[in-house]
């Protein structure tokens, strides 16, 4: 049998419905910046009014899907059974910030590359101004947002607030195992996110000066947090009902008090996370084979697509007319170009510096790193 046929029958099985959903929410990412940002899309408004007004609005809150995605896995990887853990709190988040950290410094760079090019060919509010030392300084550190420095590519608060997030499971995880100790009970930890949700929706989203902030944000990564926890095969089917309507009545009752489009869509995603989170499917098929390759490059299609998308924009403003048939011509280039330049910086970026950096934490020693009494227990299984 040859090797390409025992690949095919003996592919992994994969999380295919949270690829399915991060492959839509991707799509609907870029298809957003590419009718926000940039004049293609303001030559094809008289032509498809509608459909360039939703990308341009509603598409918007597809980063919801990968909010309440990231809590459903954090929560697998950091606490699986929903248990307090106070190992290594800071080797975790360290390793946080190394997956998300290199590729986002490297995409950084580009967009600023690309804003320079673009700016001889066209002049648009979308194009950023040089950016500076400090300006680059302040994204490496994922603290762009909270330093009120402009960002250098659209989404890239989302990277920040992100690890944010991640470490303040984290840092939660460790608080709390230190204070029960041995005496660790699986209700504490959904517990604690369920109010953590309702502080978030019912205050912090509420407001729009913490949109920089982990806490703005905890209400939608709470309820993958709690999808993972209430959808645990080992929980009793009481317990598992009582933790998902310890998330979603909050959210409900959130969306009753002030509507949000960006929570209802993050209370649908749990649900389906709670229904399908967990189901495997194999990857043999095309269908799914296509799906999970796309799940897997979606950080980098994320990450790379806003200075591809400028620089088409740019090309189409300065060589080609302004006809709505050729600029729709120019948004379906910039949108295929953006997954071919995703594919790329996938297997020629982001994997080699992932790599590179395993190497540097292996020399590195993070399990010492705020290592706990040896008298208490807790694993942080890292990502």
């Amino acid at each position: 049998m040859t090797s390409a046929v025992l690949k095919k029958q003996y592919a992994p099985l994969q999380f295919g419905y949270i690829n399915l959903l991060k492959v839509a929410a991707a799509q609907l990412i870029v298809l957003h910046h590419l009718a926000f940002y940039g004049p293609m899309a303001d030559y094809v408004r008289p032509v498809f009014p509608d459909l360039i007004g939703f990308l341009g609005d509603s598409a918007r809150i597809a980063v919801q899907v990968f909010l309440v995605i990231g809590g459903f896995l954090a929560a697998k990887s950091l606490s699986p059974a929903g248990l307090p853990s106070h190992a290594h709190p800071l080797g975790a988040i360290w390793h946080r910030y190394a997956k998300l950290a290199p590729p986002f410094i490297a995409a950084t760079l580009v967009a600023a590359v690309a804003s320079a090019l673009a700016s001889r060919w066209m002049v648009h509010d979308s194009i950023s101004e040089p950016a500076t030392l400090a300006q680059l300084a302040a994204h490496a550190a994922l603290l762009h947002g909270v330093l009120d420095y402009p960002s250098l590519s659209a989404g890239a608060w989302y990277v920040a607030i992100d690890f944010q997030l991640y470490a303040a499971l984290v840092l939660l995880l460790w608080s709390a195992g230190v204070l029960v100790g041995k005496h660790a009970v699986r209700w504490l930890m959904p517990l604690l996110v369920a109010v953590g949700i309702i502080v978030s929706l019912l205050h912090f989203n509420l407001d729009p000066a913490w949109d920089s902030w982990a806490p703005y944000f905890f209400g939608s990564y709470g309820l993958g947090l709690m999808a993972w926890w209430g959808s645990d095969p080992e929980r009793k089917p009481g317990a598992a009902t009582l933790i998902m309507l310890a998330a979603l009545l909050p959210a409900l009752g959130a969306l009753v008090l002030e509507f949000r489009s960006r929570i209802a869509l993050a209370l649908v995603v749990a649900s389906v996370l709670f229904v399908c989170g967990r189901i495997k499917t194999a990857s043999n098929g095309h269908g799914w084979a296509a799906i999970n390759q796309l799940g897997k490059i979606s950080y980098a299609v994320f990450l790379i697509h806003f200075p591809v998308c400028l620089l088409v924009n740019a090309a189409f403003t300065r060589f080609v007319e302004p006809e709505p048939e050729l600029q729709m011509l120019g948004m379906l280039v910039a949108w295929s170009g953006s997954l071919l330049a995703g594919a790329a910086f996938h297997r020629w970026v982001e994997l080699p510096l992932g790599r590179a950096v395993q190497l540097v934490s292996d020399k590195i020693d993070t399990r010492d790193w705020f290592k706990p009494d040896s008298s208490r227990t807790g694993v942080v299984t890292l990502r």
